[in-house]
């Protein structure tokens, strides 16, 4: 006899999820008509982005790639596997593909990324600021930039590390706050000219 929690989700019943909350494999098959990641066993909409979050996004993605270093790779919005019921998909991220099935691959294992990249948006806020970090930190991902639009139209990226003994982020003792100019050592060497990513 079939329980509840072996049930797949359907596009009728996704929002009703049962008492202990989806799995990833309860929902990976989906078809919706917007992007969604899993949180806590539930579907979360990703909301629409705007312009700037995309070319900003789309920026630091491409300037990663072209400083990566071995064993390193680069991929936008793909979803990392924290467990079963928890698939957030960030912006960006790099990740060391070793052992990976390119083919087969769904998620990211969290044990194989190094640096998680979100852009802030008006309704990301709360999940890019604190819940993700914390998730991130939790899972022993070194890295993790916050990036945000000041209210002068200028971007700041919020650089973090994680502490080894508590486990938690905190910001990058040399530069917490990038301005105009991304540096950093973390993951590997990289420069990125900040104000060059947003206007056309």
């Amino acid at each position: 006899m079939s329980t509840q929690r072996q049930q797949r989700a359907t596009e009728e019943t996704w929002m009703f999820p049962p008492a202990d909350g989806w799995t990833f494999d309860q929902v990976k098959h989906l078809e919706l008509p917007f992007d969604w990641e899993l949180m806590d066993g539930v579907i979360v909409v990703r909301g629409q982005t705007k312009f700037w979050h995309n070319r900003v996004r789309d920026g630091i993605a491409d300037a990663l790639k072209a400083a990566c270093v071995e064993p390193y790779s680069v991929v936008l919005e793909q979803c990392v596997m924290l467990d079963d019921q928890n698939t957030p998909k960030p912006d960006v991220i790099v990740f060391d593909p070793r052992g990976l099935d390119f083919f087969e691959t769904e998620c990211v294992p969290v044990d194989k990324v190094s640096l998680v990249v979100e852009v802030v948006s008006p309704g990301s806020r709360h999940d890019d600021r604190i819940r993700k970090p914390a998730l991130f930190a939790e899972a022993k991902v070194a890295c993790y930039w916050r990036v945000e639009l000041d209210r002068d139209k200028r971007l700041a990226v919020h650089e973090y590390w994680q502490h080894a003994e508590t486990r938690a982020y905190i910001p990058a003792p040399m530069h917490p706050v990038h301005h105009d100019k991304l540096s950093t050592e973390l993951p590997f060497p990289v420069e990125i000219d900040l104000a060059a990513l947003l206007g056309f």
